[in-house]
C-alpha cells in the first residue's frame, strides 16, 4: 500500500487550516480510506481535538466493514520525514497538518507531499500573504491547491478572489467551504462535520472538497 500523502499548509494564521485539515481526515476516513494524520504544528491543535474525541469515547469514523479509519500522531523535528515514510505504506492517505510558518518541519512537510492544500480566506490579506505559501510549495517541486475558506455569501467578492488568485499560477479548487457554524460546532463535540450533520451543507461542501483533493493528490 502506497498513501496518497496531502500536507496543509498556510504561512498566514487564521486561514482555517488545522479546522480543514480534521474535516477532511474524517471524511475521507468515513468514504473507507485508512487515514493517518501527521500533527508537525506547535499549536497542536488538531492533537488535541483527538485527546479530547477519544477521552469522550467517539469511536473512530470509518466506511463501514471493516473499511478505513483514523489515527492522529503527533510529530515534531527531524522524525517527521521516517514517519510519514512509514504511516504512508500502511495507509491510503497521510495528511499532515503543518507550521504556520516557513521553517524545517513546513519545508519538509510539503517535500513529503504529493499535494499541498492552502486554504485562505477571499480577503486582500490572504491573498497578498500566500504567496510565500505557494513559493514553498514551488520551491520543493509539490503542486499545490488553493481553497477558498470561509466564503461569505457574496457571490461577486469570491468570483473577484478567484480571478486574483488565478493570477498566482497556482489551482484554485471548485470546492469551497463556507462560514458555517457548524464546522467549529463539529470539533467542540469531537466530530468532524460529516459526522454532525450527515446531509447539511457543511458536510456536502466538505465532501466535495475531500474528493476533489484526493483525486489531484493522483
Amino acid at each position: 500500500m502506497t498513501a496518497r500523502i496531502v500536507t496543509v499548509a498556510q504561512q498566514k494564521g487564521g486561514a482555517g487550516k488545522t479546522t480543514i485539515a480534521a474535516h477532511l481526515a474524517v471524511a475521507w476516513a468515513q468514504s473507507g480510506k485508512s487515514v493517518a494524520v501527521v500533527d508537525i504544528d506547535p499549536q497542536a491543535s488538531l492533537s488535541s481535538w483527538w485527546a479530547m474525541r477519544e477521552e469522550m469515547g467517539v469511536p473512530a469514523p470509518s466506511g463501514g466493514r471493516g473499511k478505513g479509519g483514523l489515527s492522529v500522531h503527533r510529530i515534531t523535528g527531524w522524525r517527521t520525514a521516517n514517519e510519514v515514510e512509514k504511516l504512508a505504506k500502511t495507509h491510503d492517505v497521510v495528511l499532515i497538518d503543518s507550521p504556520p510558518h516557513a521553517e524545517t518541519e513546513a519545508k519538509i512537510a510539503v517535500r513529503s507531499a504529493d499535494l499541498v492544500v492552502v486554504p485562505l480566506q477571499p480577503s486582500p490579506m490572504d491573498f497578498w500573504a500566500t504567496k510565500a505559501t505557494l513559493d514553498l510549495a514551488a520551491g520543493e517541486n509539490t503542486a499545490a491547491l488553493l481553497v477558498l475558506n470561509r466564503v461569505p455569501p457574496r457571490a461577486k467578492l469570491t468570483e473577484a478572489m478567484t480571478a486574483k488568485l488565478k493570477e498566482l499560477g497556482a489551482k484554485v479548487a471548485k470546492g469551497r467551504i463556507g462560514n458555517r457554524v457548524a464546522l467549529a460546532a463539529a470539533l467542540l463535540e469531537g466530530l468532524g462535520v460529516t459526522e454532525y450533520q450527515r446531509t447539511g451543507s457543511a458536510a456536502a461542501e466538505v465532501k466535495a472538497l475531500a474528493a476533489e483533493v484526493l483525486k489531484a493528490a493522483g
